[in-house]
């Protein structure tokens, strides 16, 4: 298969994971849409591309790179990619916030679904879990991956900060972390409710490798994520400022912060469906 053809094909299974989004928060009426459309073409590069991982689940993740996912209100399009990459059945997916459902508002652990590693959603944690893993796999000499996806909003939690500068004093070079750079975060546009002024300088004055690309792009980010790898074995951990839209690809939802925690209405999931192709199957 060319780079062109694959390419088309993880574009469609993009497509699909968007139209998963959007259906599975309007069922529920309840969940947060902006973000988890934003990051869409993130989690495809990640698990479809990337990642070197096993849907037949183990929690030691011996020998296999792990992710995790620091703002877990993005929980829609990580199952949807979960399900998409074969760790469940797809029609999981319309169990979505329902009582007594694995796949709850916010991951979680007791249900054991496949490939949820930690309880997220509590927001600035997730860098120092992810730490924990890289410094697991350093002494167990397994030189496979930690990656770790934050929102820029969370980047106003103090533990944050606390693991940046963890990860640059012990050279914590099998970790790569994304920020999702969107500027908005549920009140607002991050800038006027607590600005990060330049966050590149401030990751690297921890020490930190940093690269920036649009998040959009889904051939961009395949090829971030993979010179993340190259990057990281230069002795630095890797941030990655990944650029994107808050509600990207359905219209009336891009820039929004209203998007960040909005489900669509019965009109708006027509409109919203009818600028998604369906590629794969819905559920």
């Amino acid at each position: 298969m060319s780079k062109q053809t694959d390419l088309l094909e993880l574009k469609k299974i993009a497509s699909q994971i968007r139209r998963d989004i959007v259906r599975m928060v309007h069922a529920c009426q309840s969940g947060h849409p902006g973000g988890a459309l934003g990051c869409t073409e993130f989690f495809v590069a990640l698990y479809f591309k990337v990642l070197k991982h096993n849907p037949k689940f183990s929690m030691d993740g011996k020998g296999e790179d792990l992710f995790f996912l620091s703002n877990g209100h993005l929980s829609a399009v990580w199952y949807a990619a979960l399900a998409r990459s074969g760790y469940f059945d797809v029609k999981e997916l319309a169990t979505f916030r329902k009582l007594n459902t694995r796949l709850q508002g916010h991951p979680a652990t007791h249900e054991h679904l496949p490939g949820v590693r930690i309880a997220s959603g509590s927001l600035g944690q997730g860098l120092s879990a992810a730490l924990g893993a890289a410094q697991s796999k350093k002494l167990n000499k397994d030189d496979s991956f930690i990656y770790v996806l934050m929102g820029d909003g969370e980047l106003q939690e103090g533990q944050v900060w606390e693991a940046a500068m963890y990860a640059g004093f012990n050279k914590m070079d099998n970790i790569i972390a994304t920020i999702d750079y969107n500027g908005q975060q549920i009140d607002g546009p991050v800038d006027k409710i607590l600005s990060l002024m330049n966050l590149r300088a401030k990751w690297e004055s921890f020490g930190w490798t940093v690269q920036e690309f649009n998040g959009n792009n889904l051939d961009e980010v395949i090829k971030a994520l993979e010179h993340a790898k190259i990057l990281a074995k230069q002795g630095k951990p890797v941030m990655n400022l990944m650029k994107t839209e808050m509600g990207f690809g359905v219209d009336y939802m891009m820039g929004s912060h209203k998007w960040h925690g909005v489900a669509p209405n019965d009109e708006e999931l027509k409109k919203a469906l009818d600028q998604l192709e369906e590629t794969i199957g819905d559920y």
